[in-house]
């Protein structure tokens, strides 16, 4: 894990200034062992944790995803998972789909017709459009990997769920919130939208996220 991104303080103060619930957030979670968005700066593992997660539950996901880890000797890698079978990793509770979305990273990723280097070079939409190439995943996942693994700094995932449930509670809309407000708030919190996503997730969510 590392320490929050650079641009964190500064987003802070930006956010607290344009919108009366952000500043309530931020000051509400100021702890310095609560106010950080937190990575790994390990697409793979990233990417097979998000895979892992789709449709499910997270008490069903974290599961699942501790049983994957442990096929993986505890090291989760391109190599280690083109090692595993297809019935060594349906038995940690994977559906068909999801295991040959995991398998095709792995490919992917060794034969470099994935290069994750690349990313750094492109815009947000450009980054989701190539990473959603990749078998399952989507929009929503591609999202993930920019503000978790790549601390984007202006990912404002609009199918999350979790998000959209934020919004209404925080801001006292109905559920689902209205589209357009949806994208008040995006121009509102711009530049720095992944850093109140992160907030509004919080208000949630009793643990800090982490992908």
């Amino acid at each position: 894990m590392s320490k929050s991104p650079k641009y964190w303080s500064a987003a802070k103060k930006y956010l607290s200034k344009k919108d009366k619930v952000m500043y309530s957030l931020i000051e509400k979670y100021k702890s310095p062992s609560e106010a950080v968005l937190t990575t790994r700066k390990d697409i793979f593992f990233s990417l097979c944790k998000s895979i892992i997660g789709q449709q499910i539950s997270v008490a069903a996901a974290n599961s699942v995803f501790l049983k994957f880890k442990k096929k993986c000797q505890n090291k989760i890698s391109a190599k280690t998972v083109s090692k595993l079978s297809i019935t060594q990793l349906r038995n940690c509770g994977l559906s068909q789909q999801k295991v040959k979305g995991i398998k095709s990273l792995a490919k992917q990723t060794l034969d470099k017709t994935f290069n994750p280097k690349l990313i750094s070079s492109m815009s947000d939409e450009e980054a989701i459009i190539y990473l959603s190439k990749l078998r399952q995943i989507g929009r929503w996942s591609a999202e993930m990997i920019l503000l978790f693994t790549f601390n984007r700094s202006n990912i404002w995932p609009i199918q999350d769920i979790g998000l959209l449930r934020a919004i209404s509670k925080n801001y006292k809309k109905e559920y689902l919130p209205p589209e357009n407000y949806v994208k008040l708030l995006n121009k509102r919190f711009s530049p720095y939208c992944s850093v109140a996503t992160w907030y509004l997730w919080r208000s949630i969510d009793p643990e800090p996220i982490q992908y």
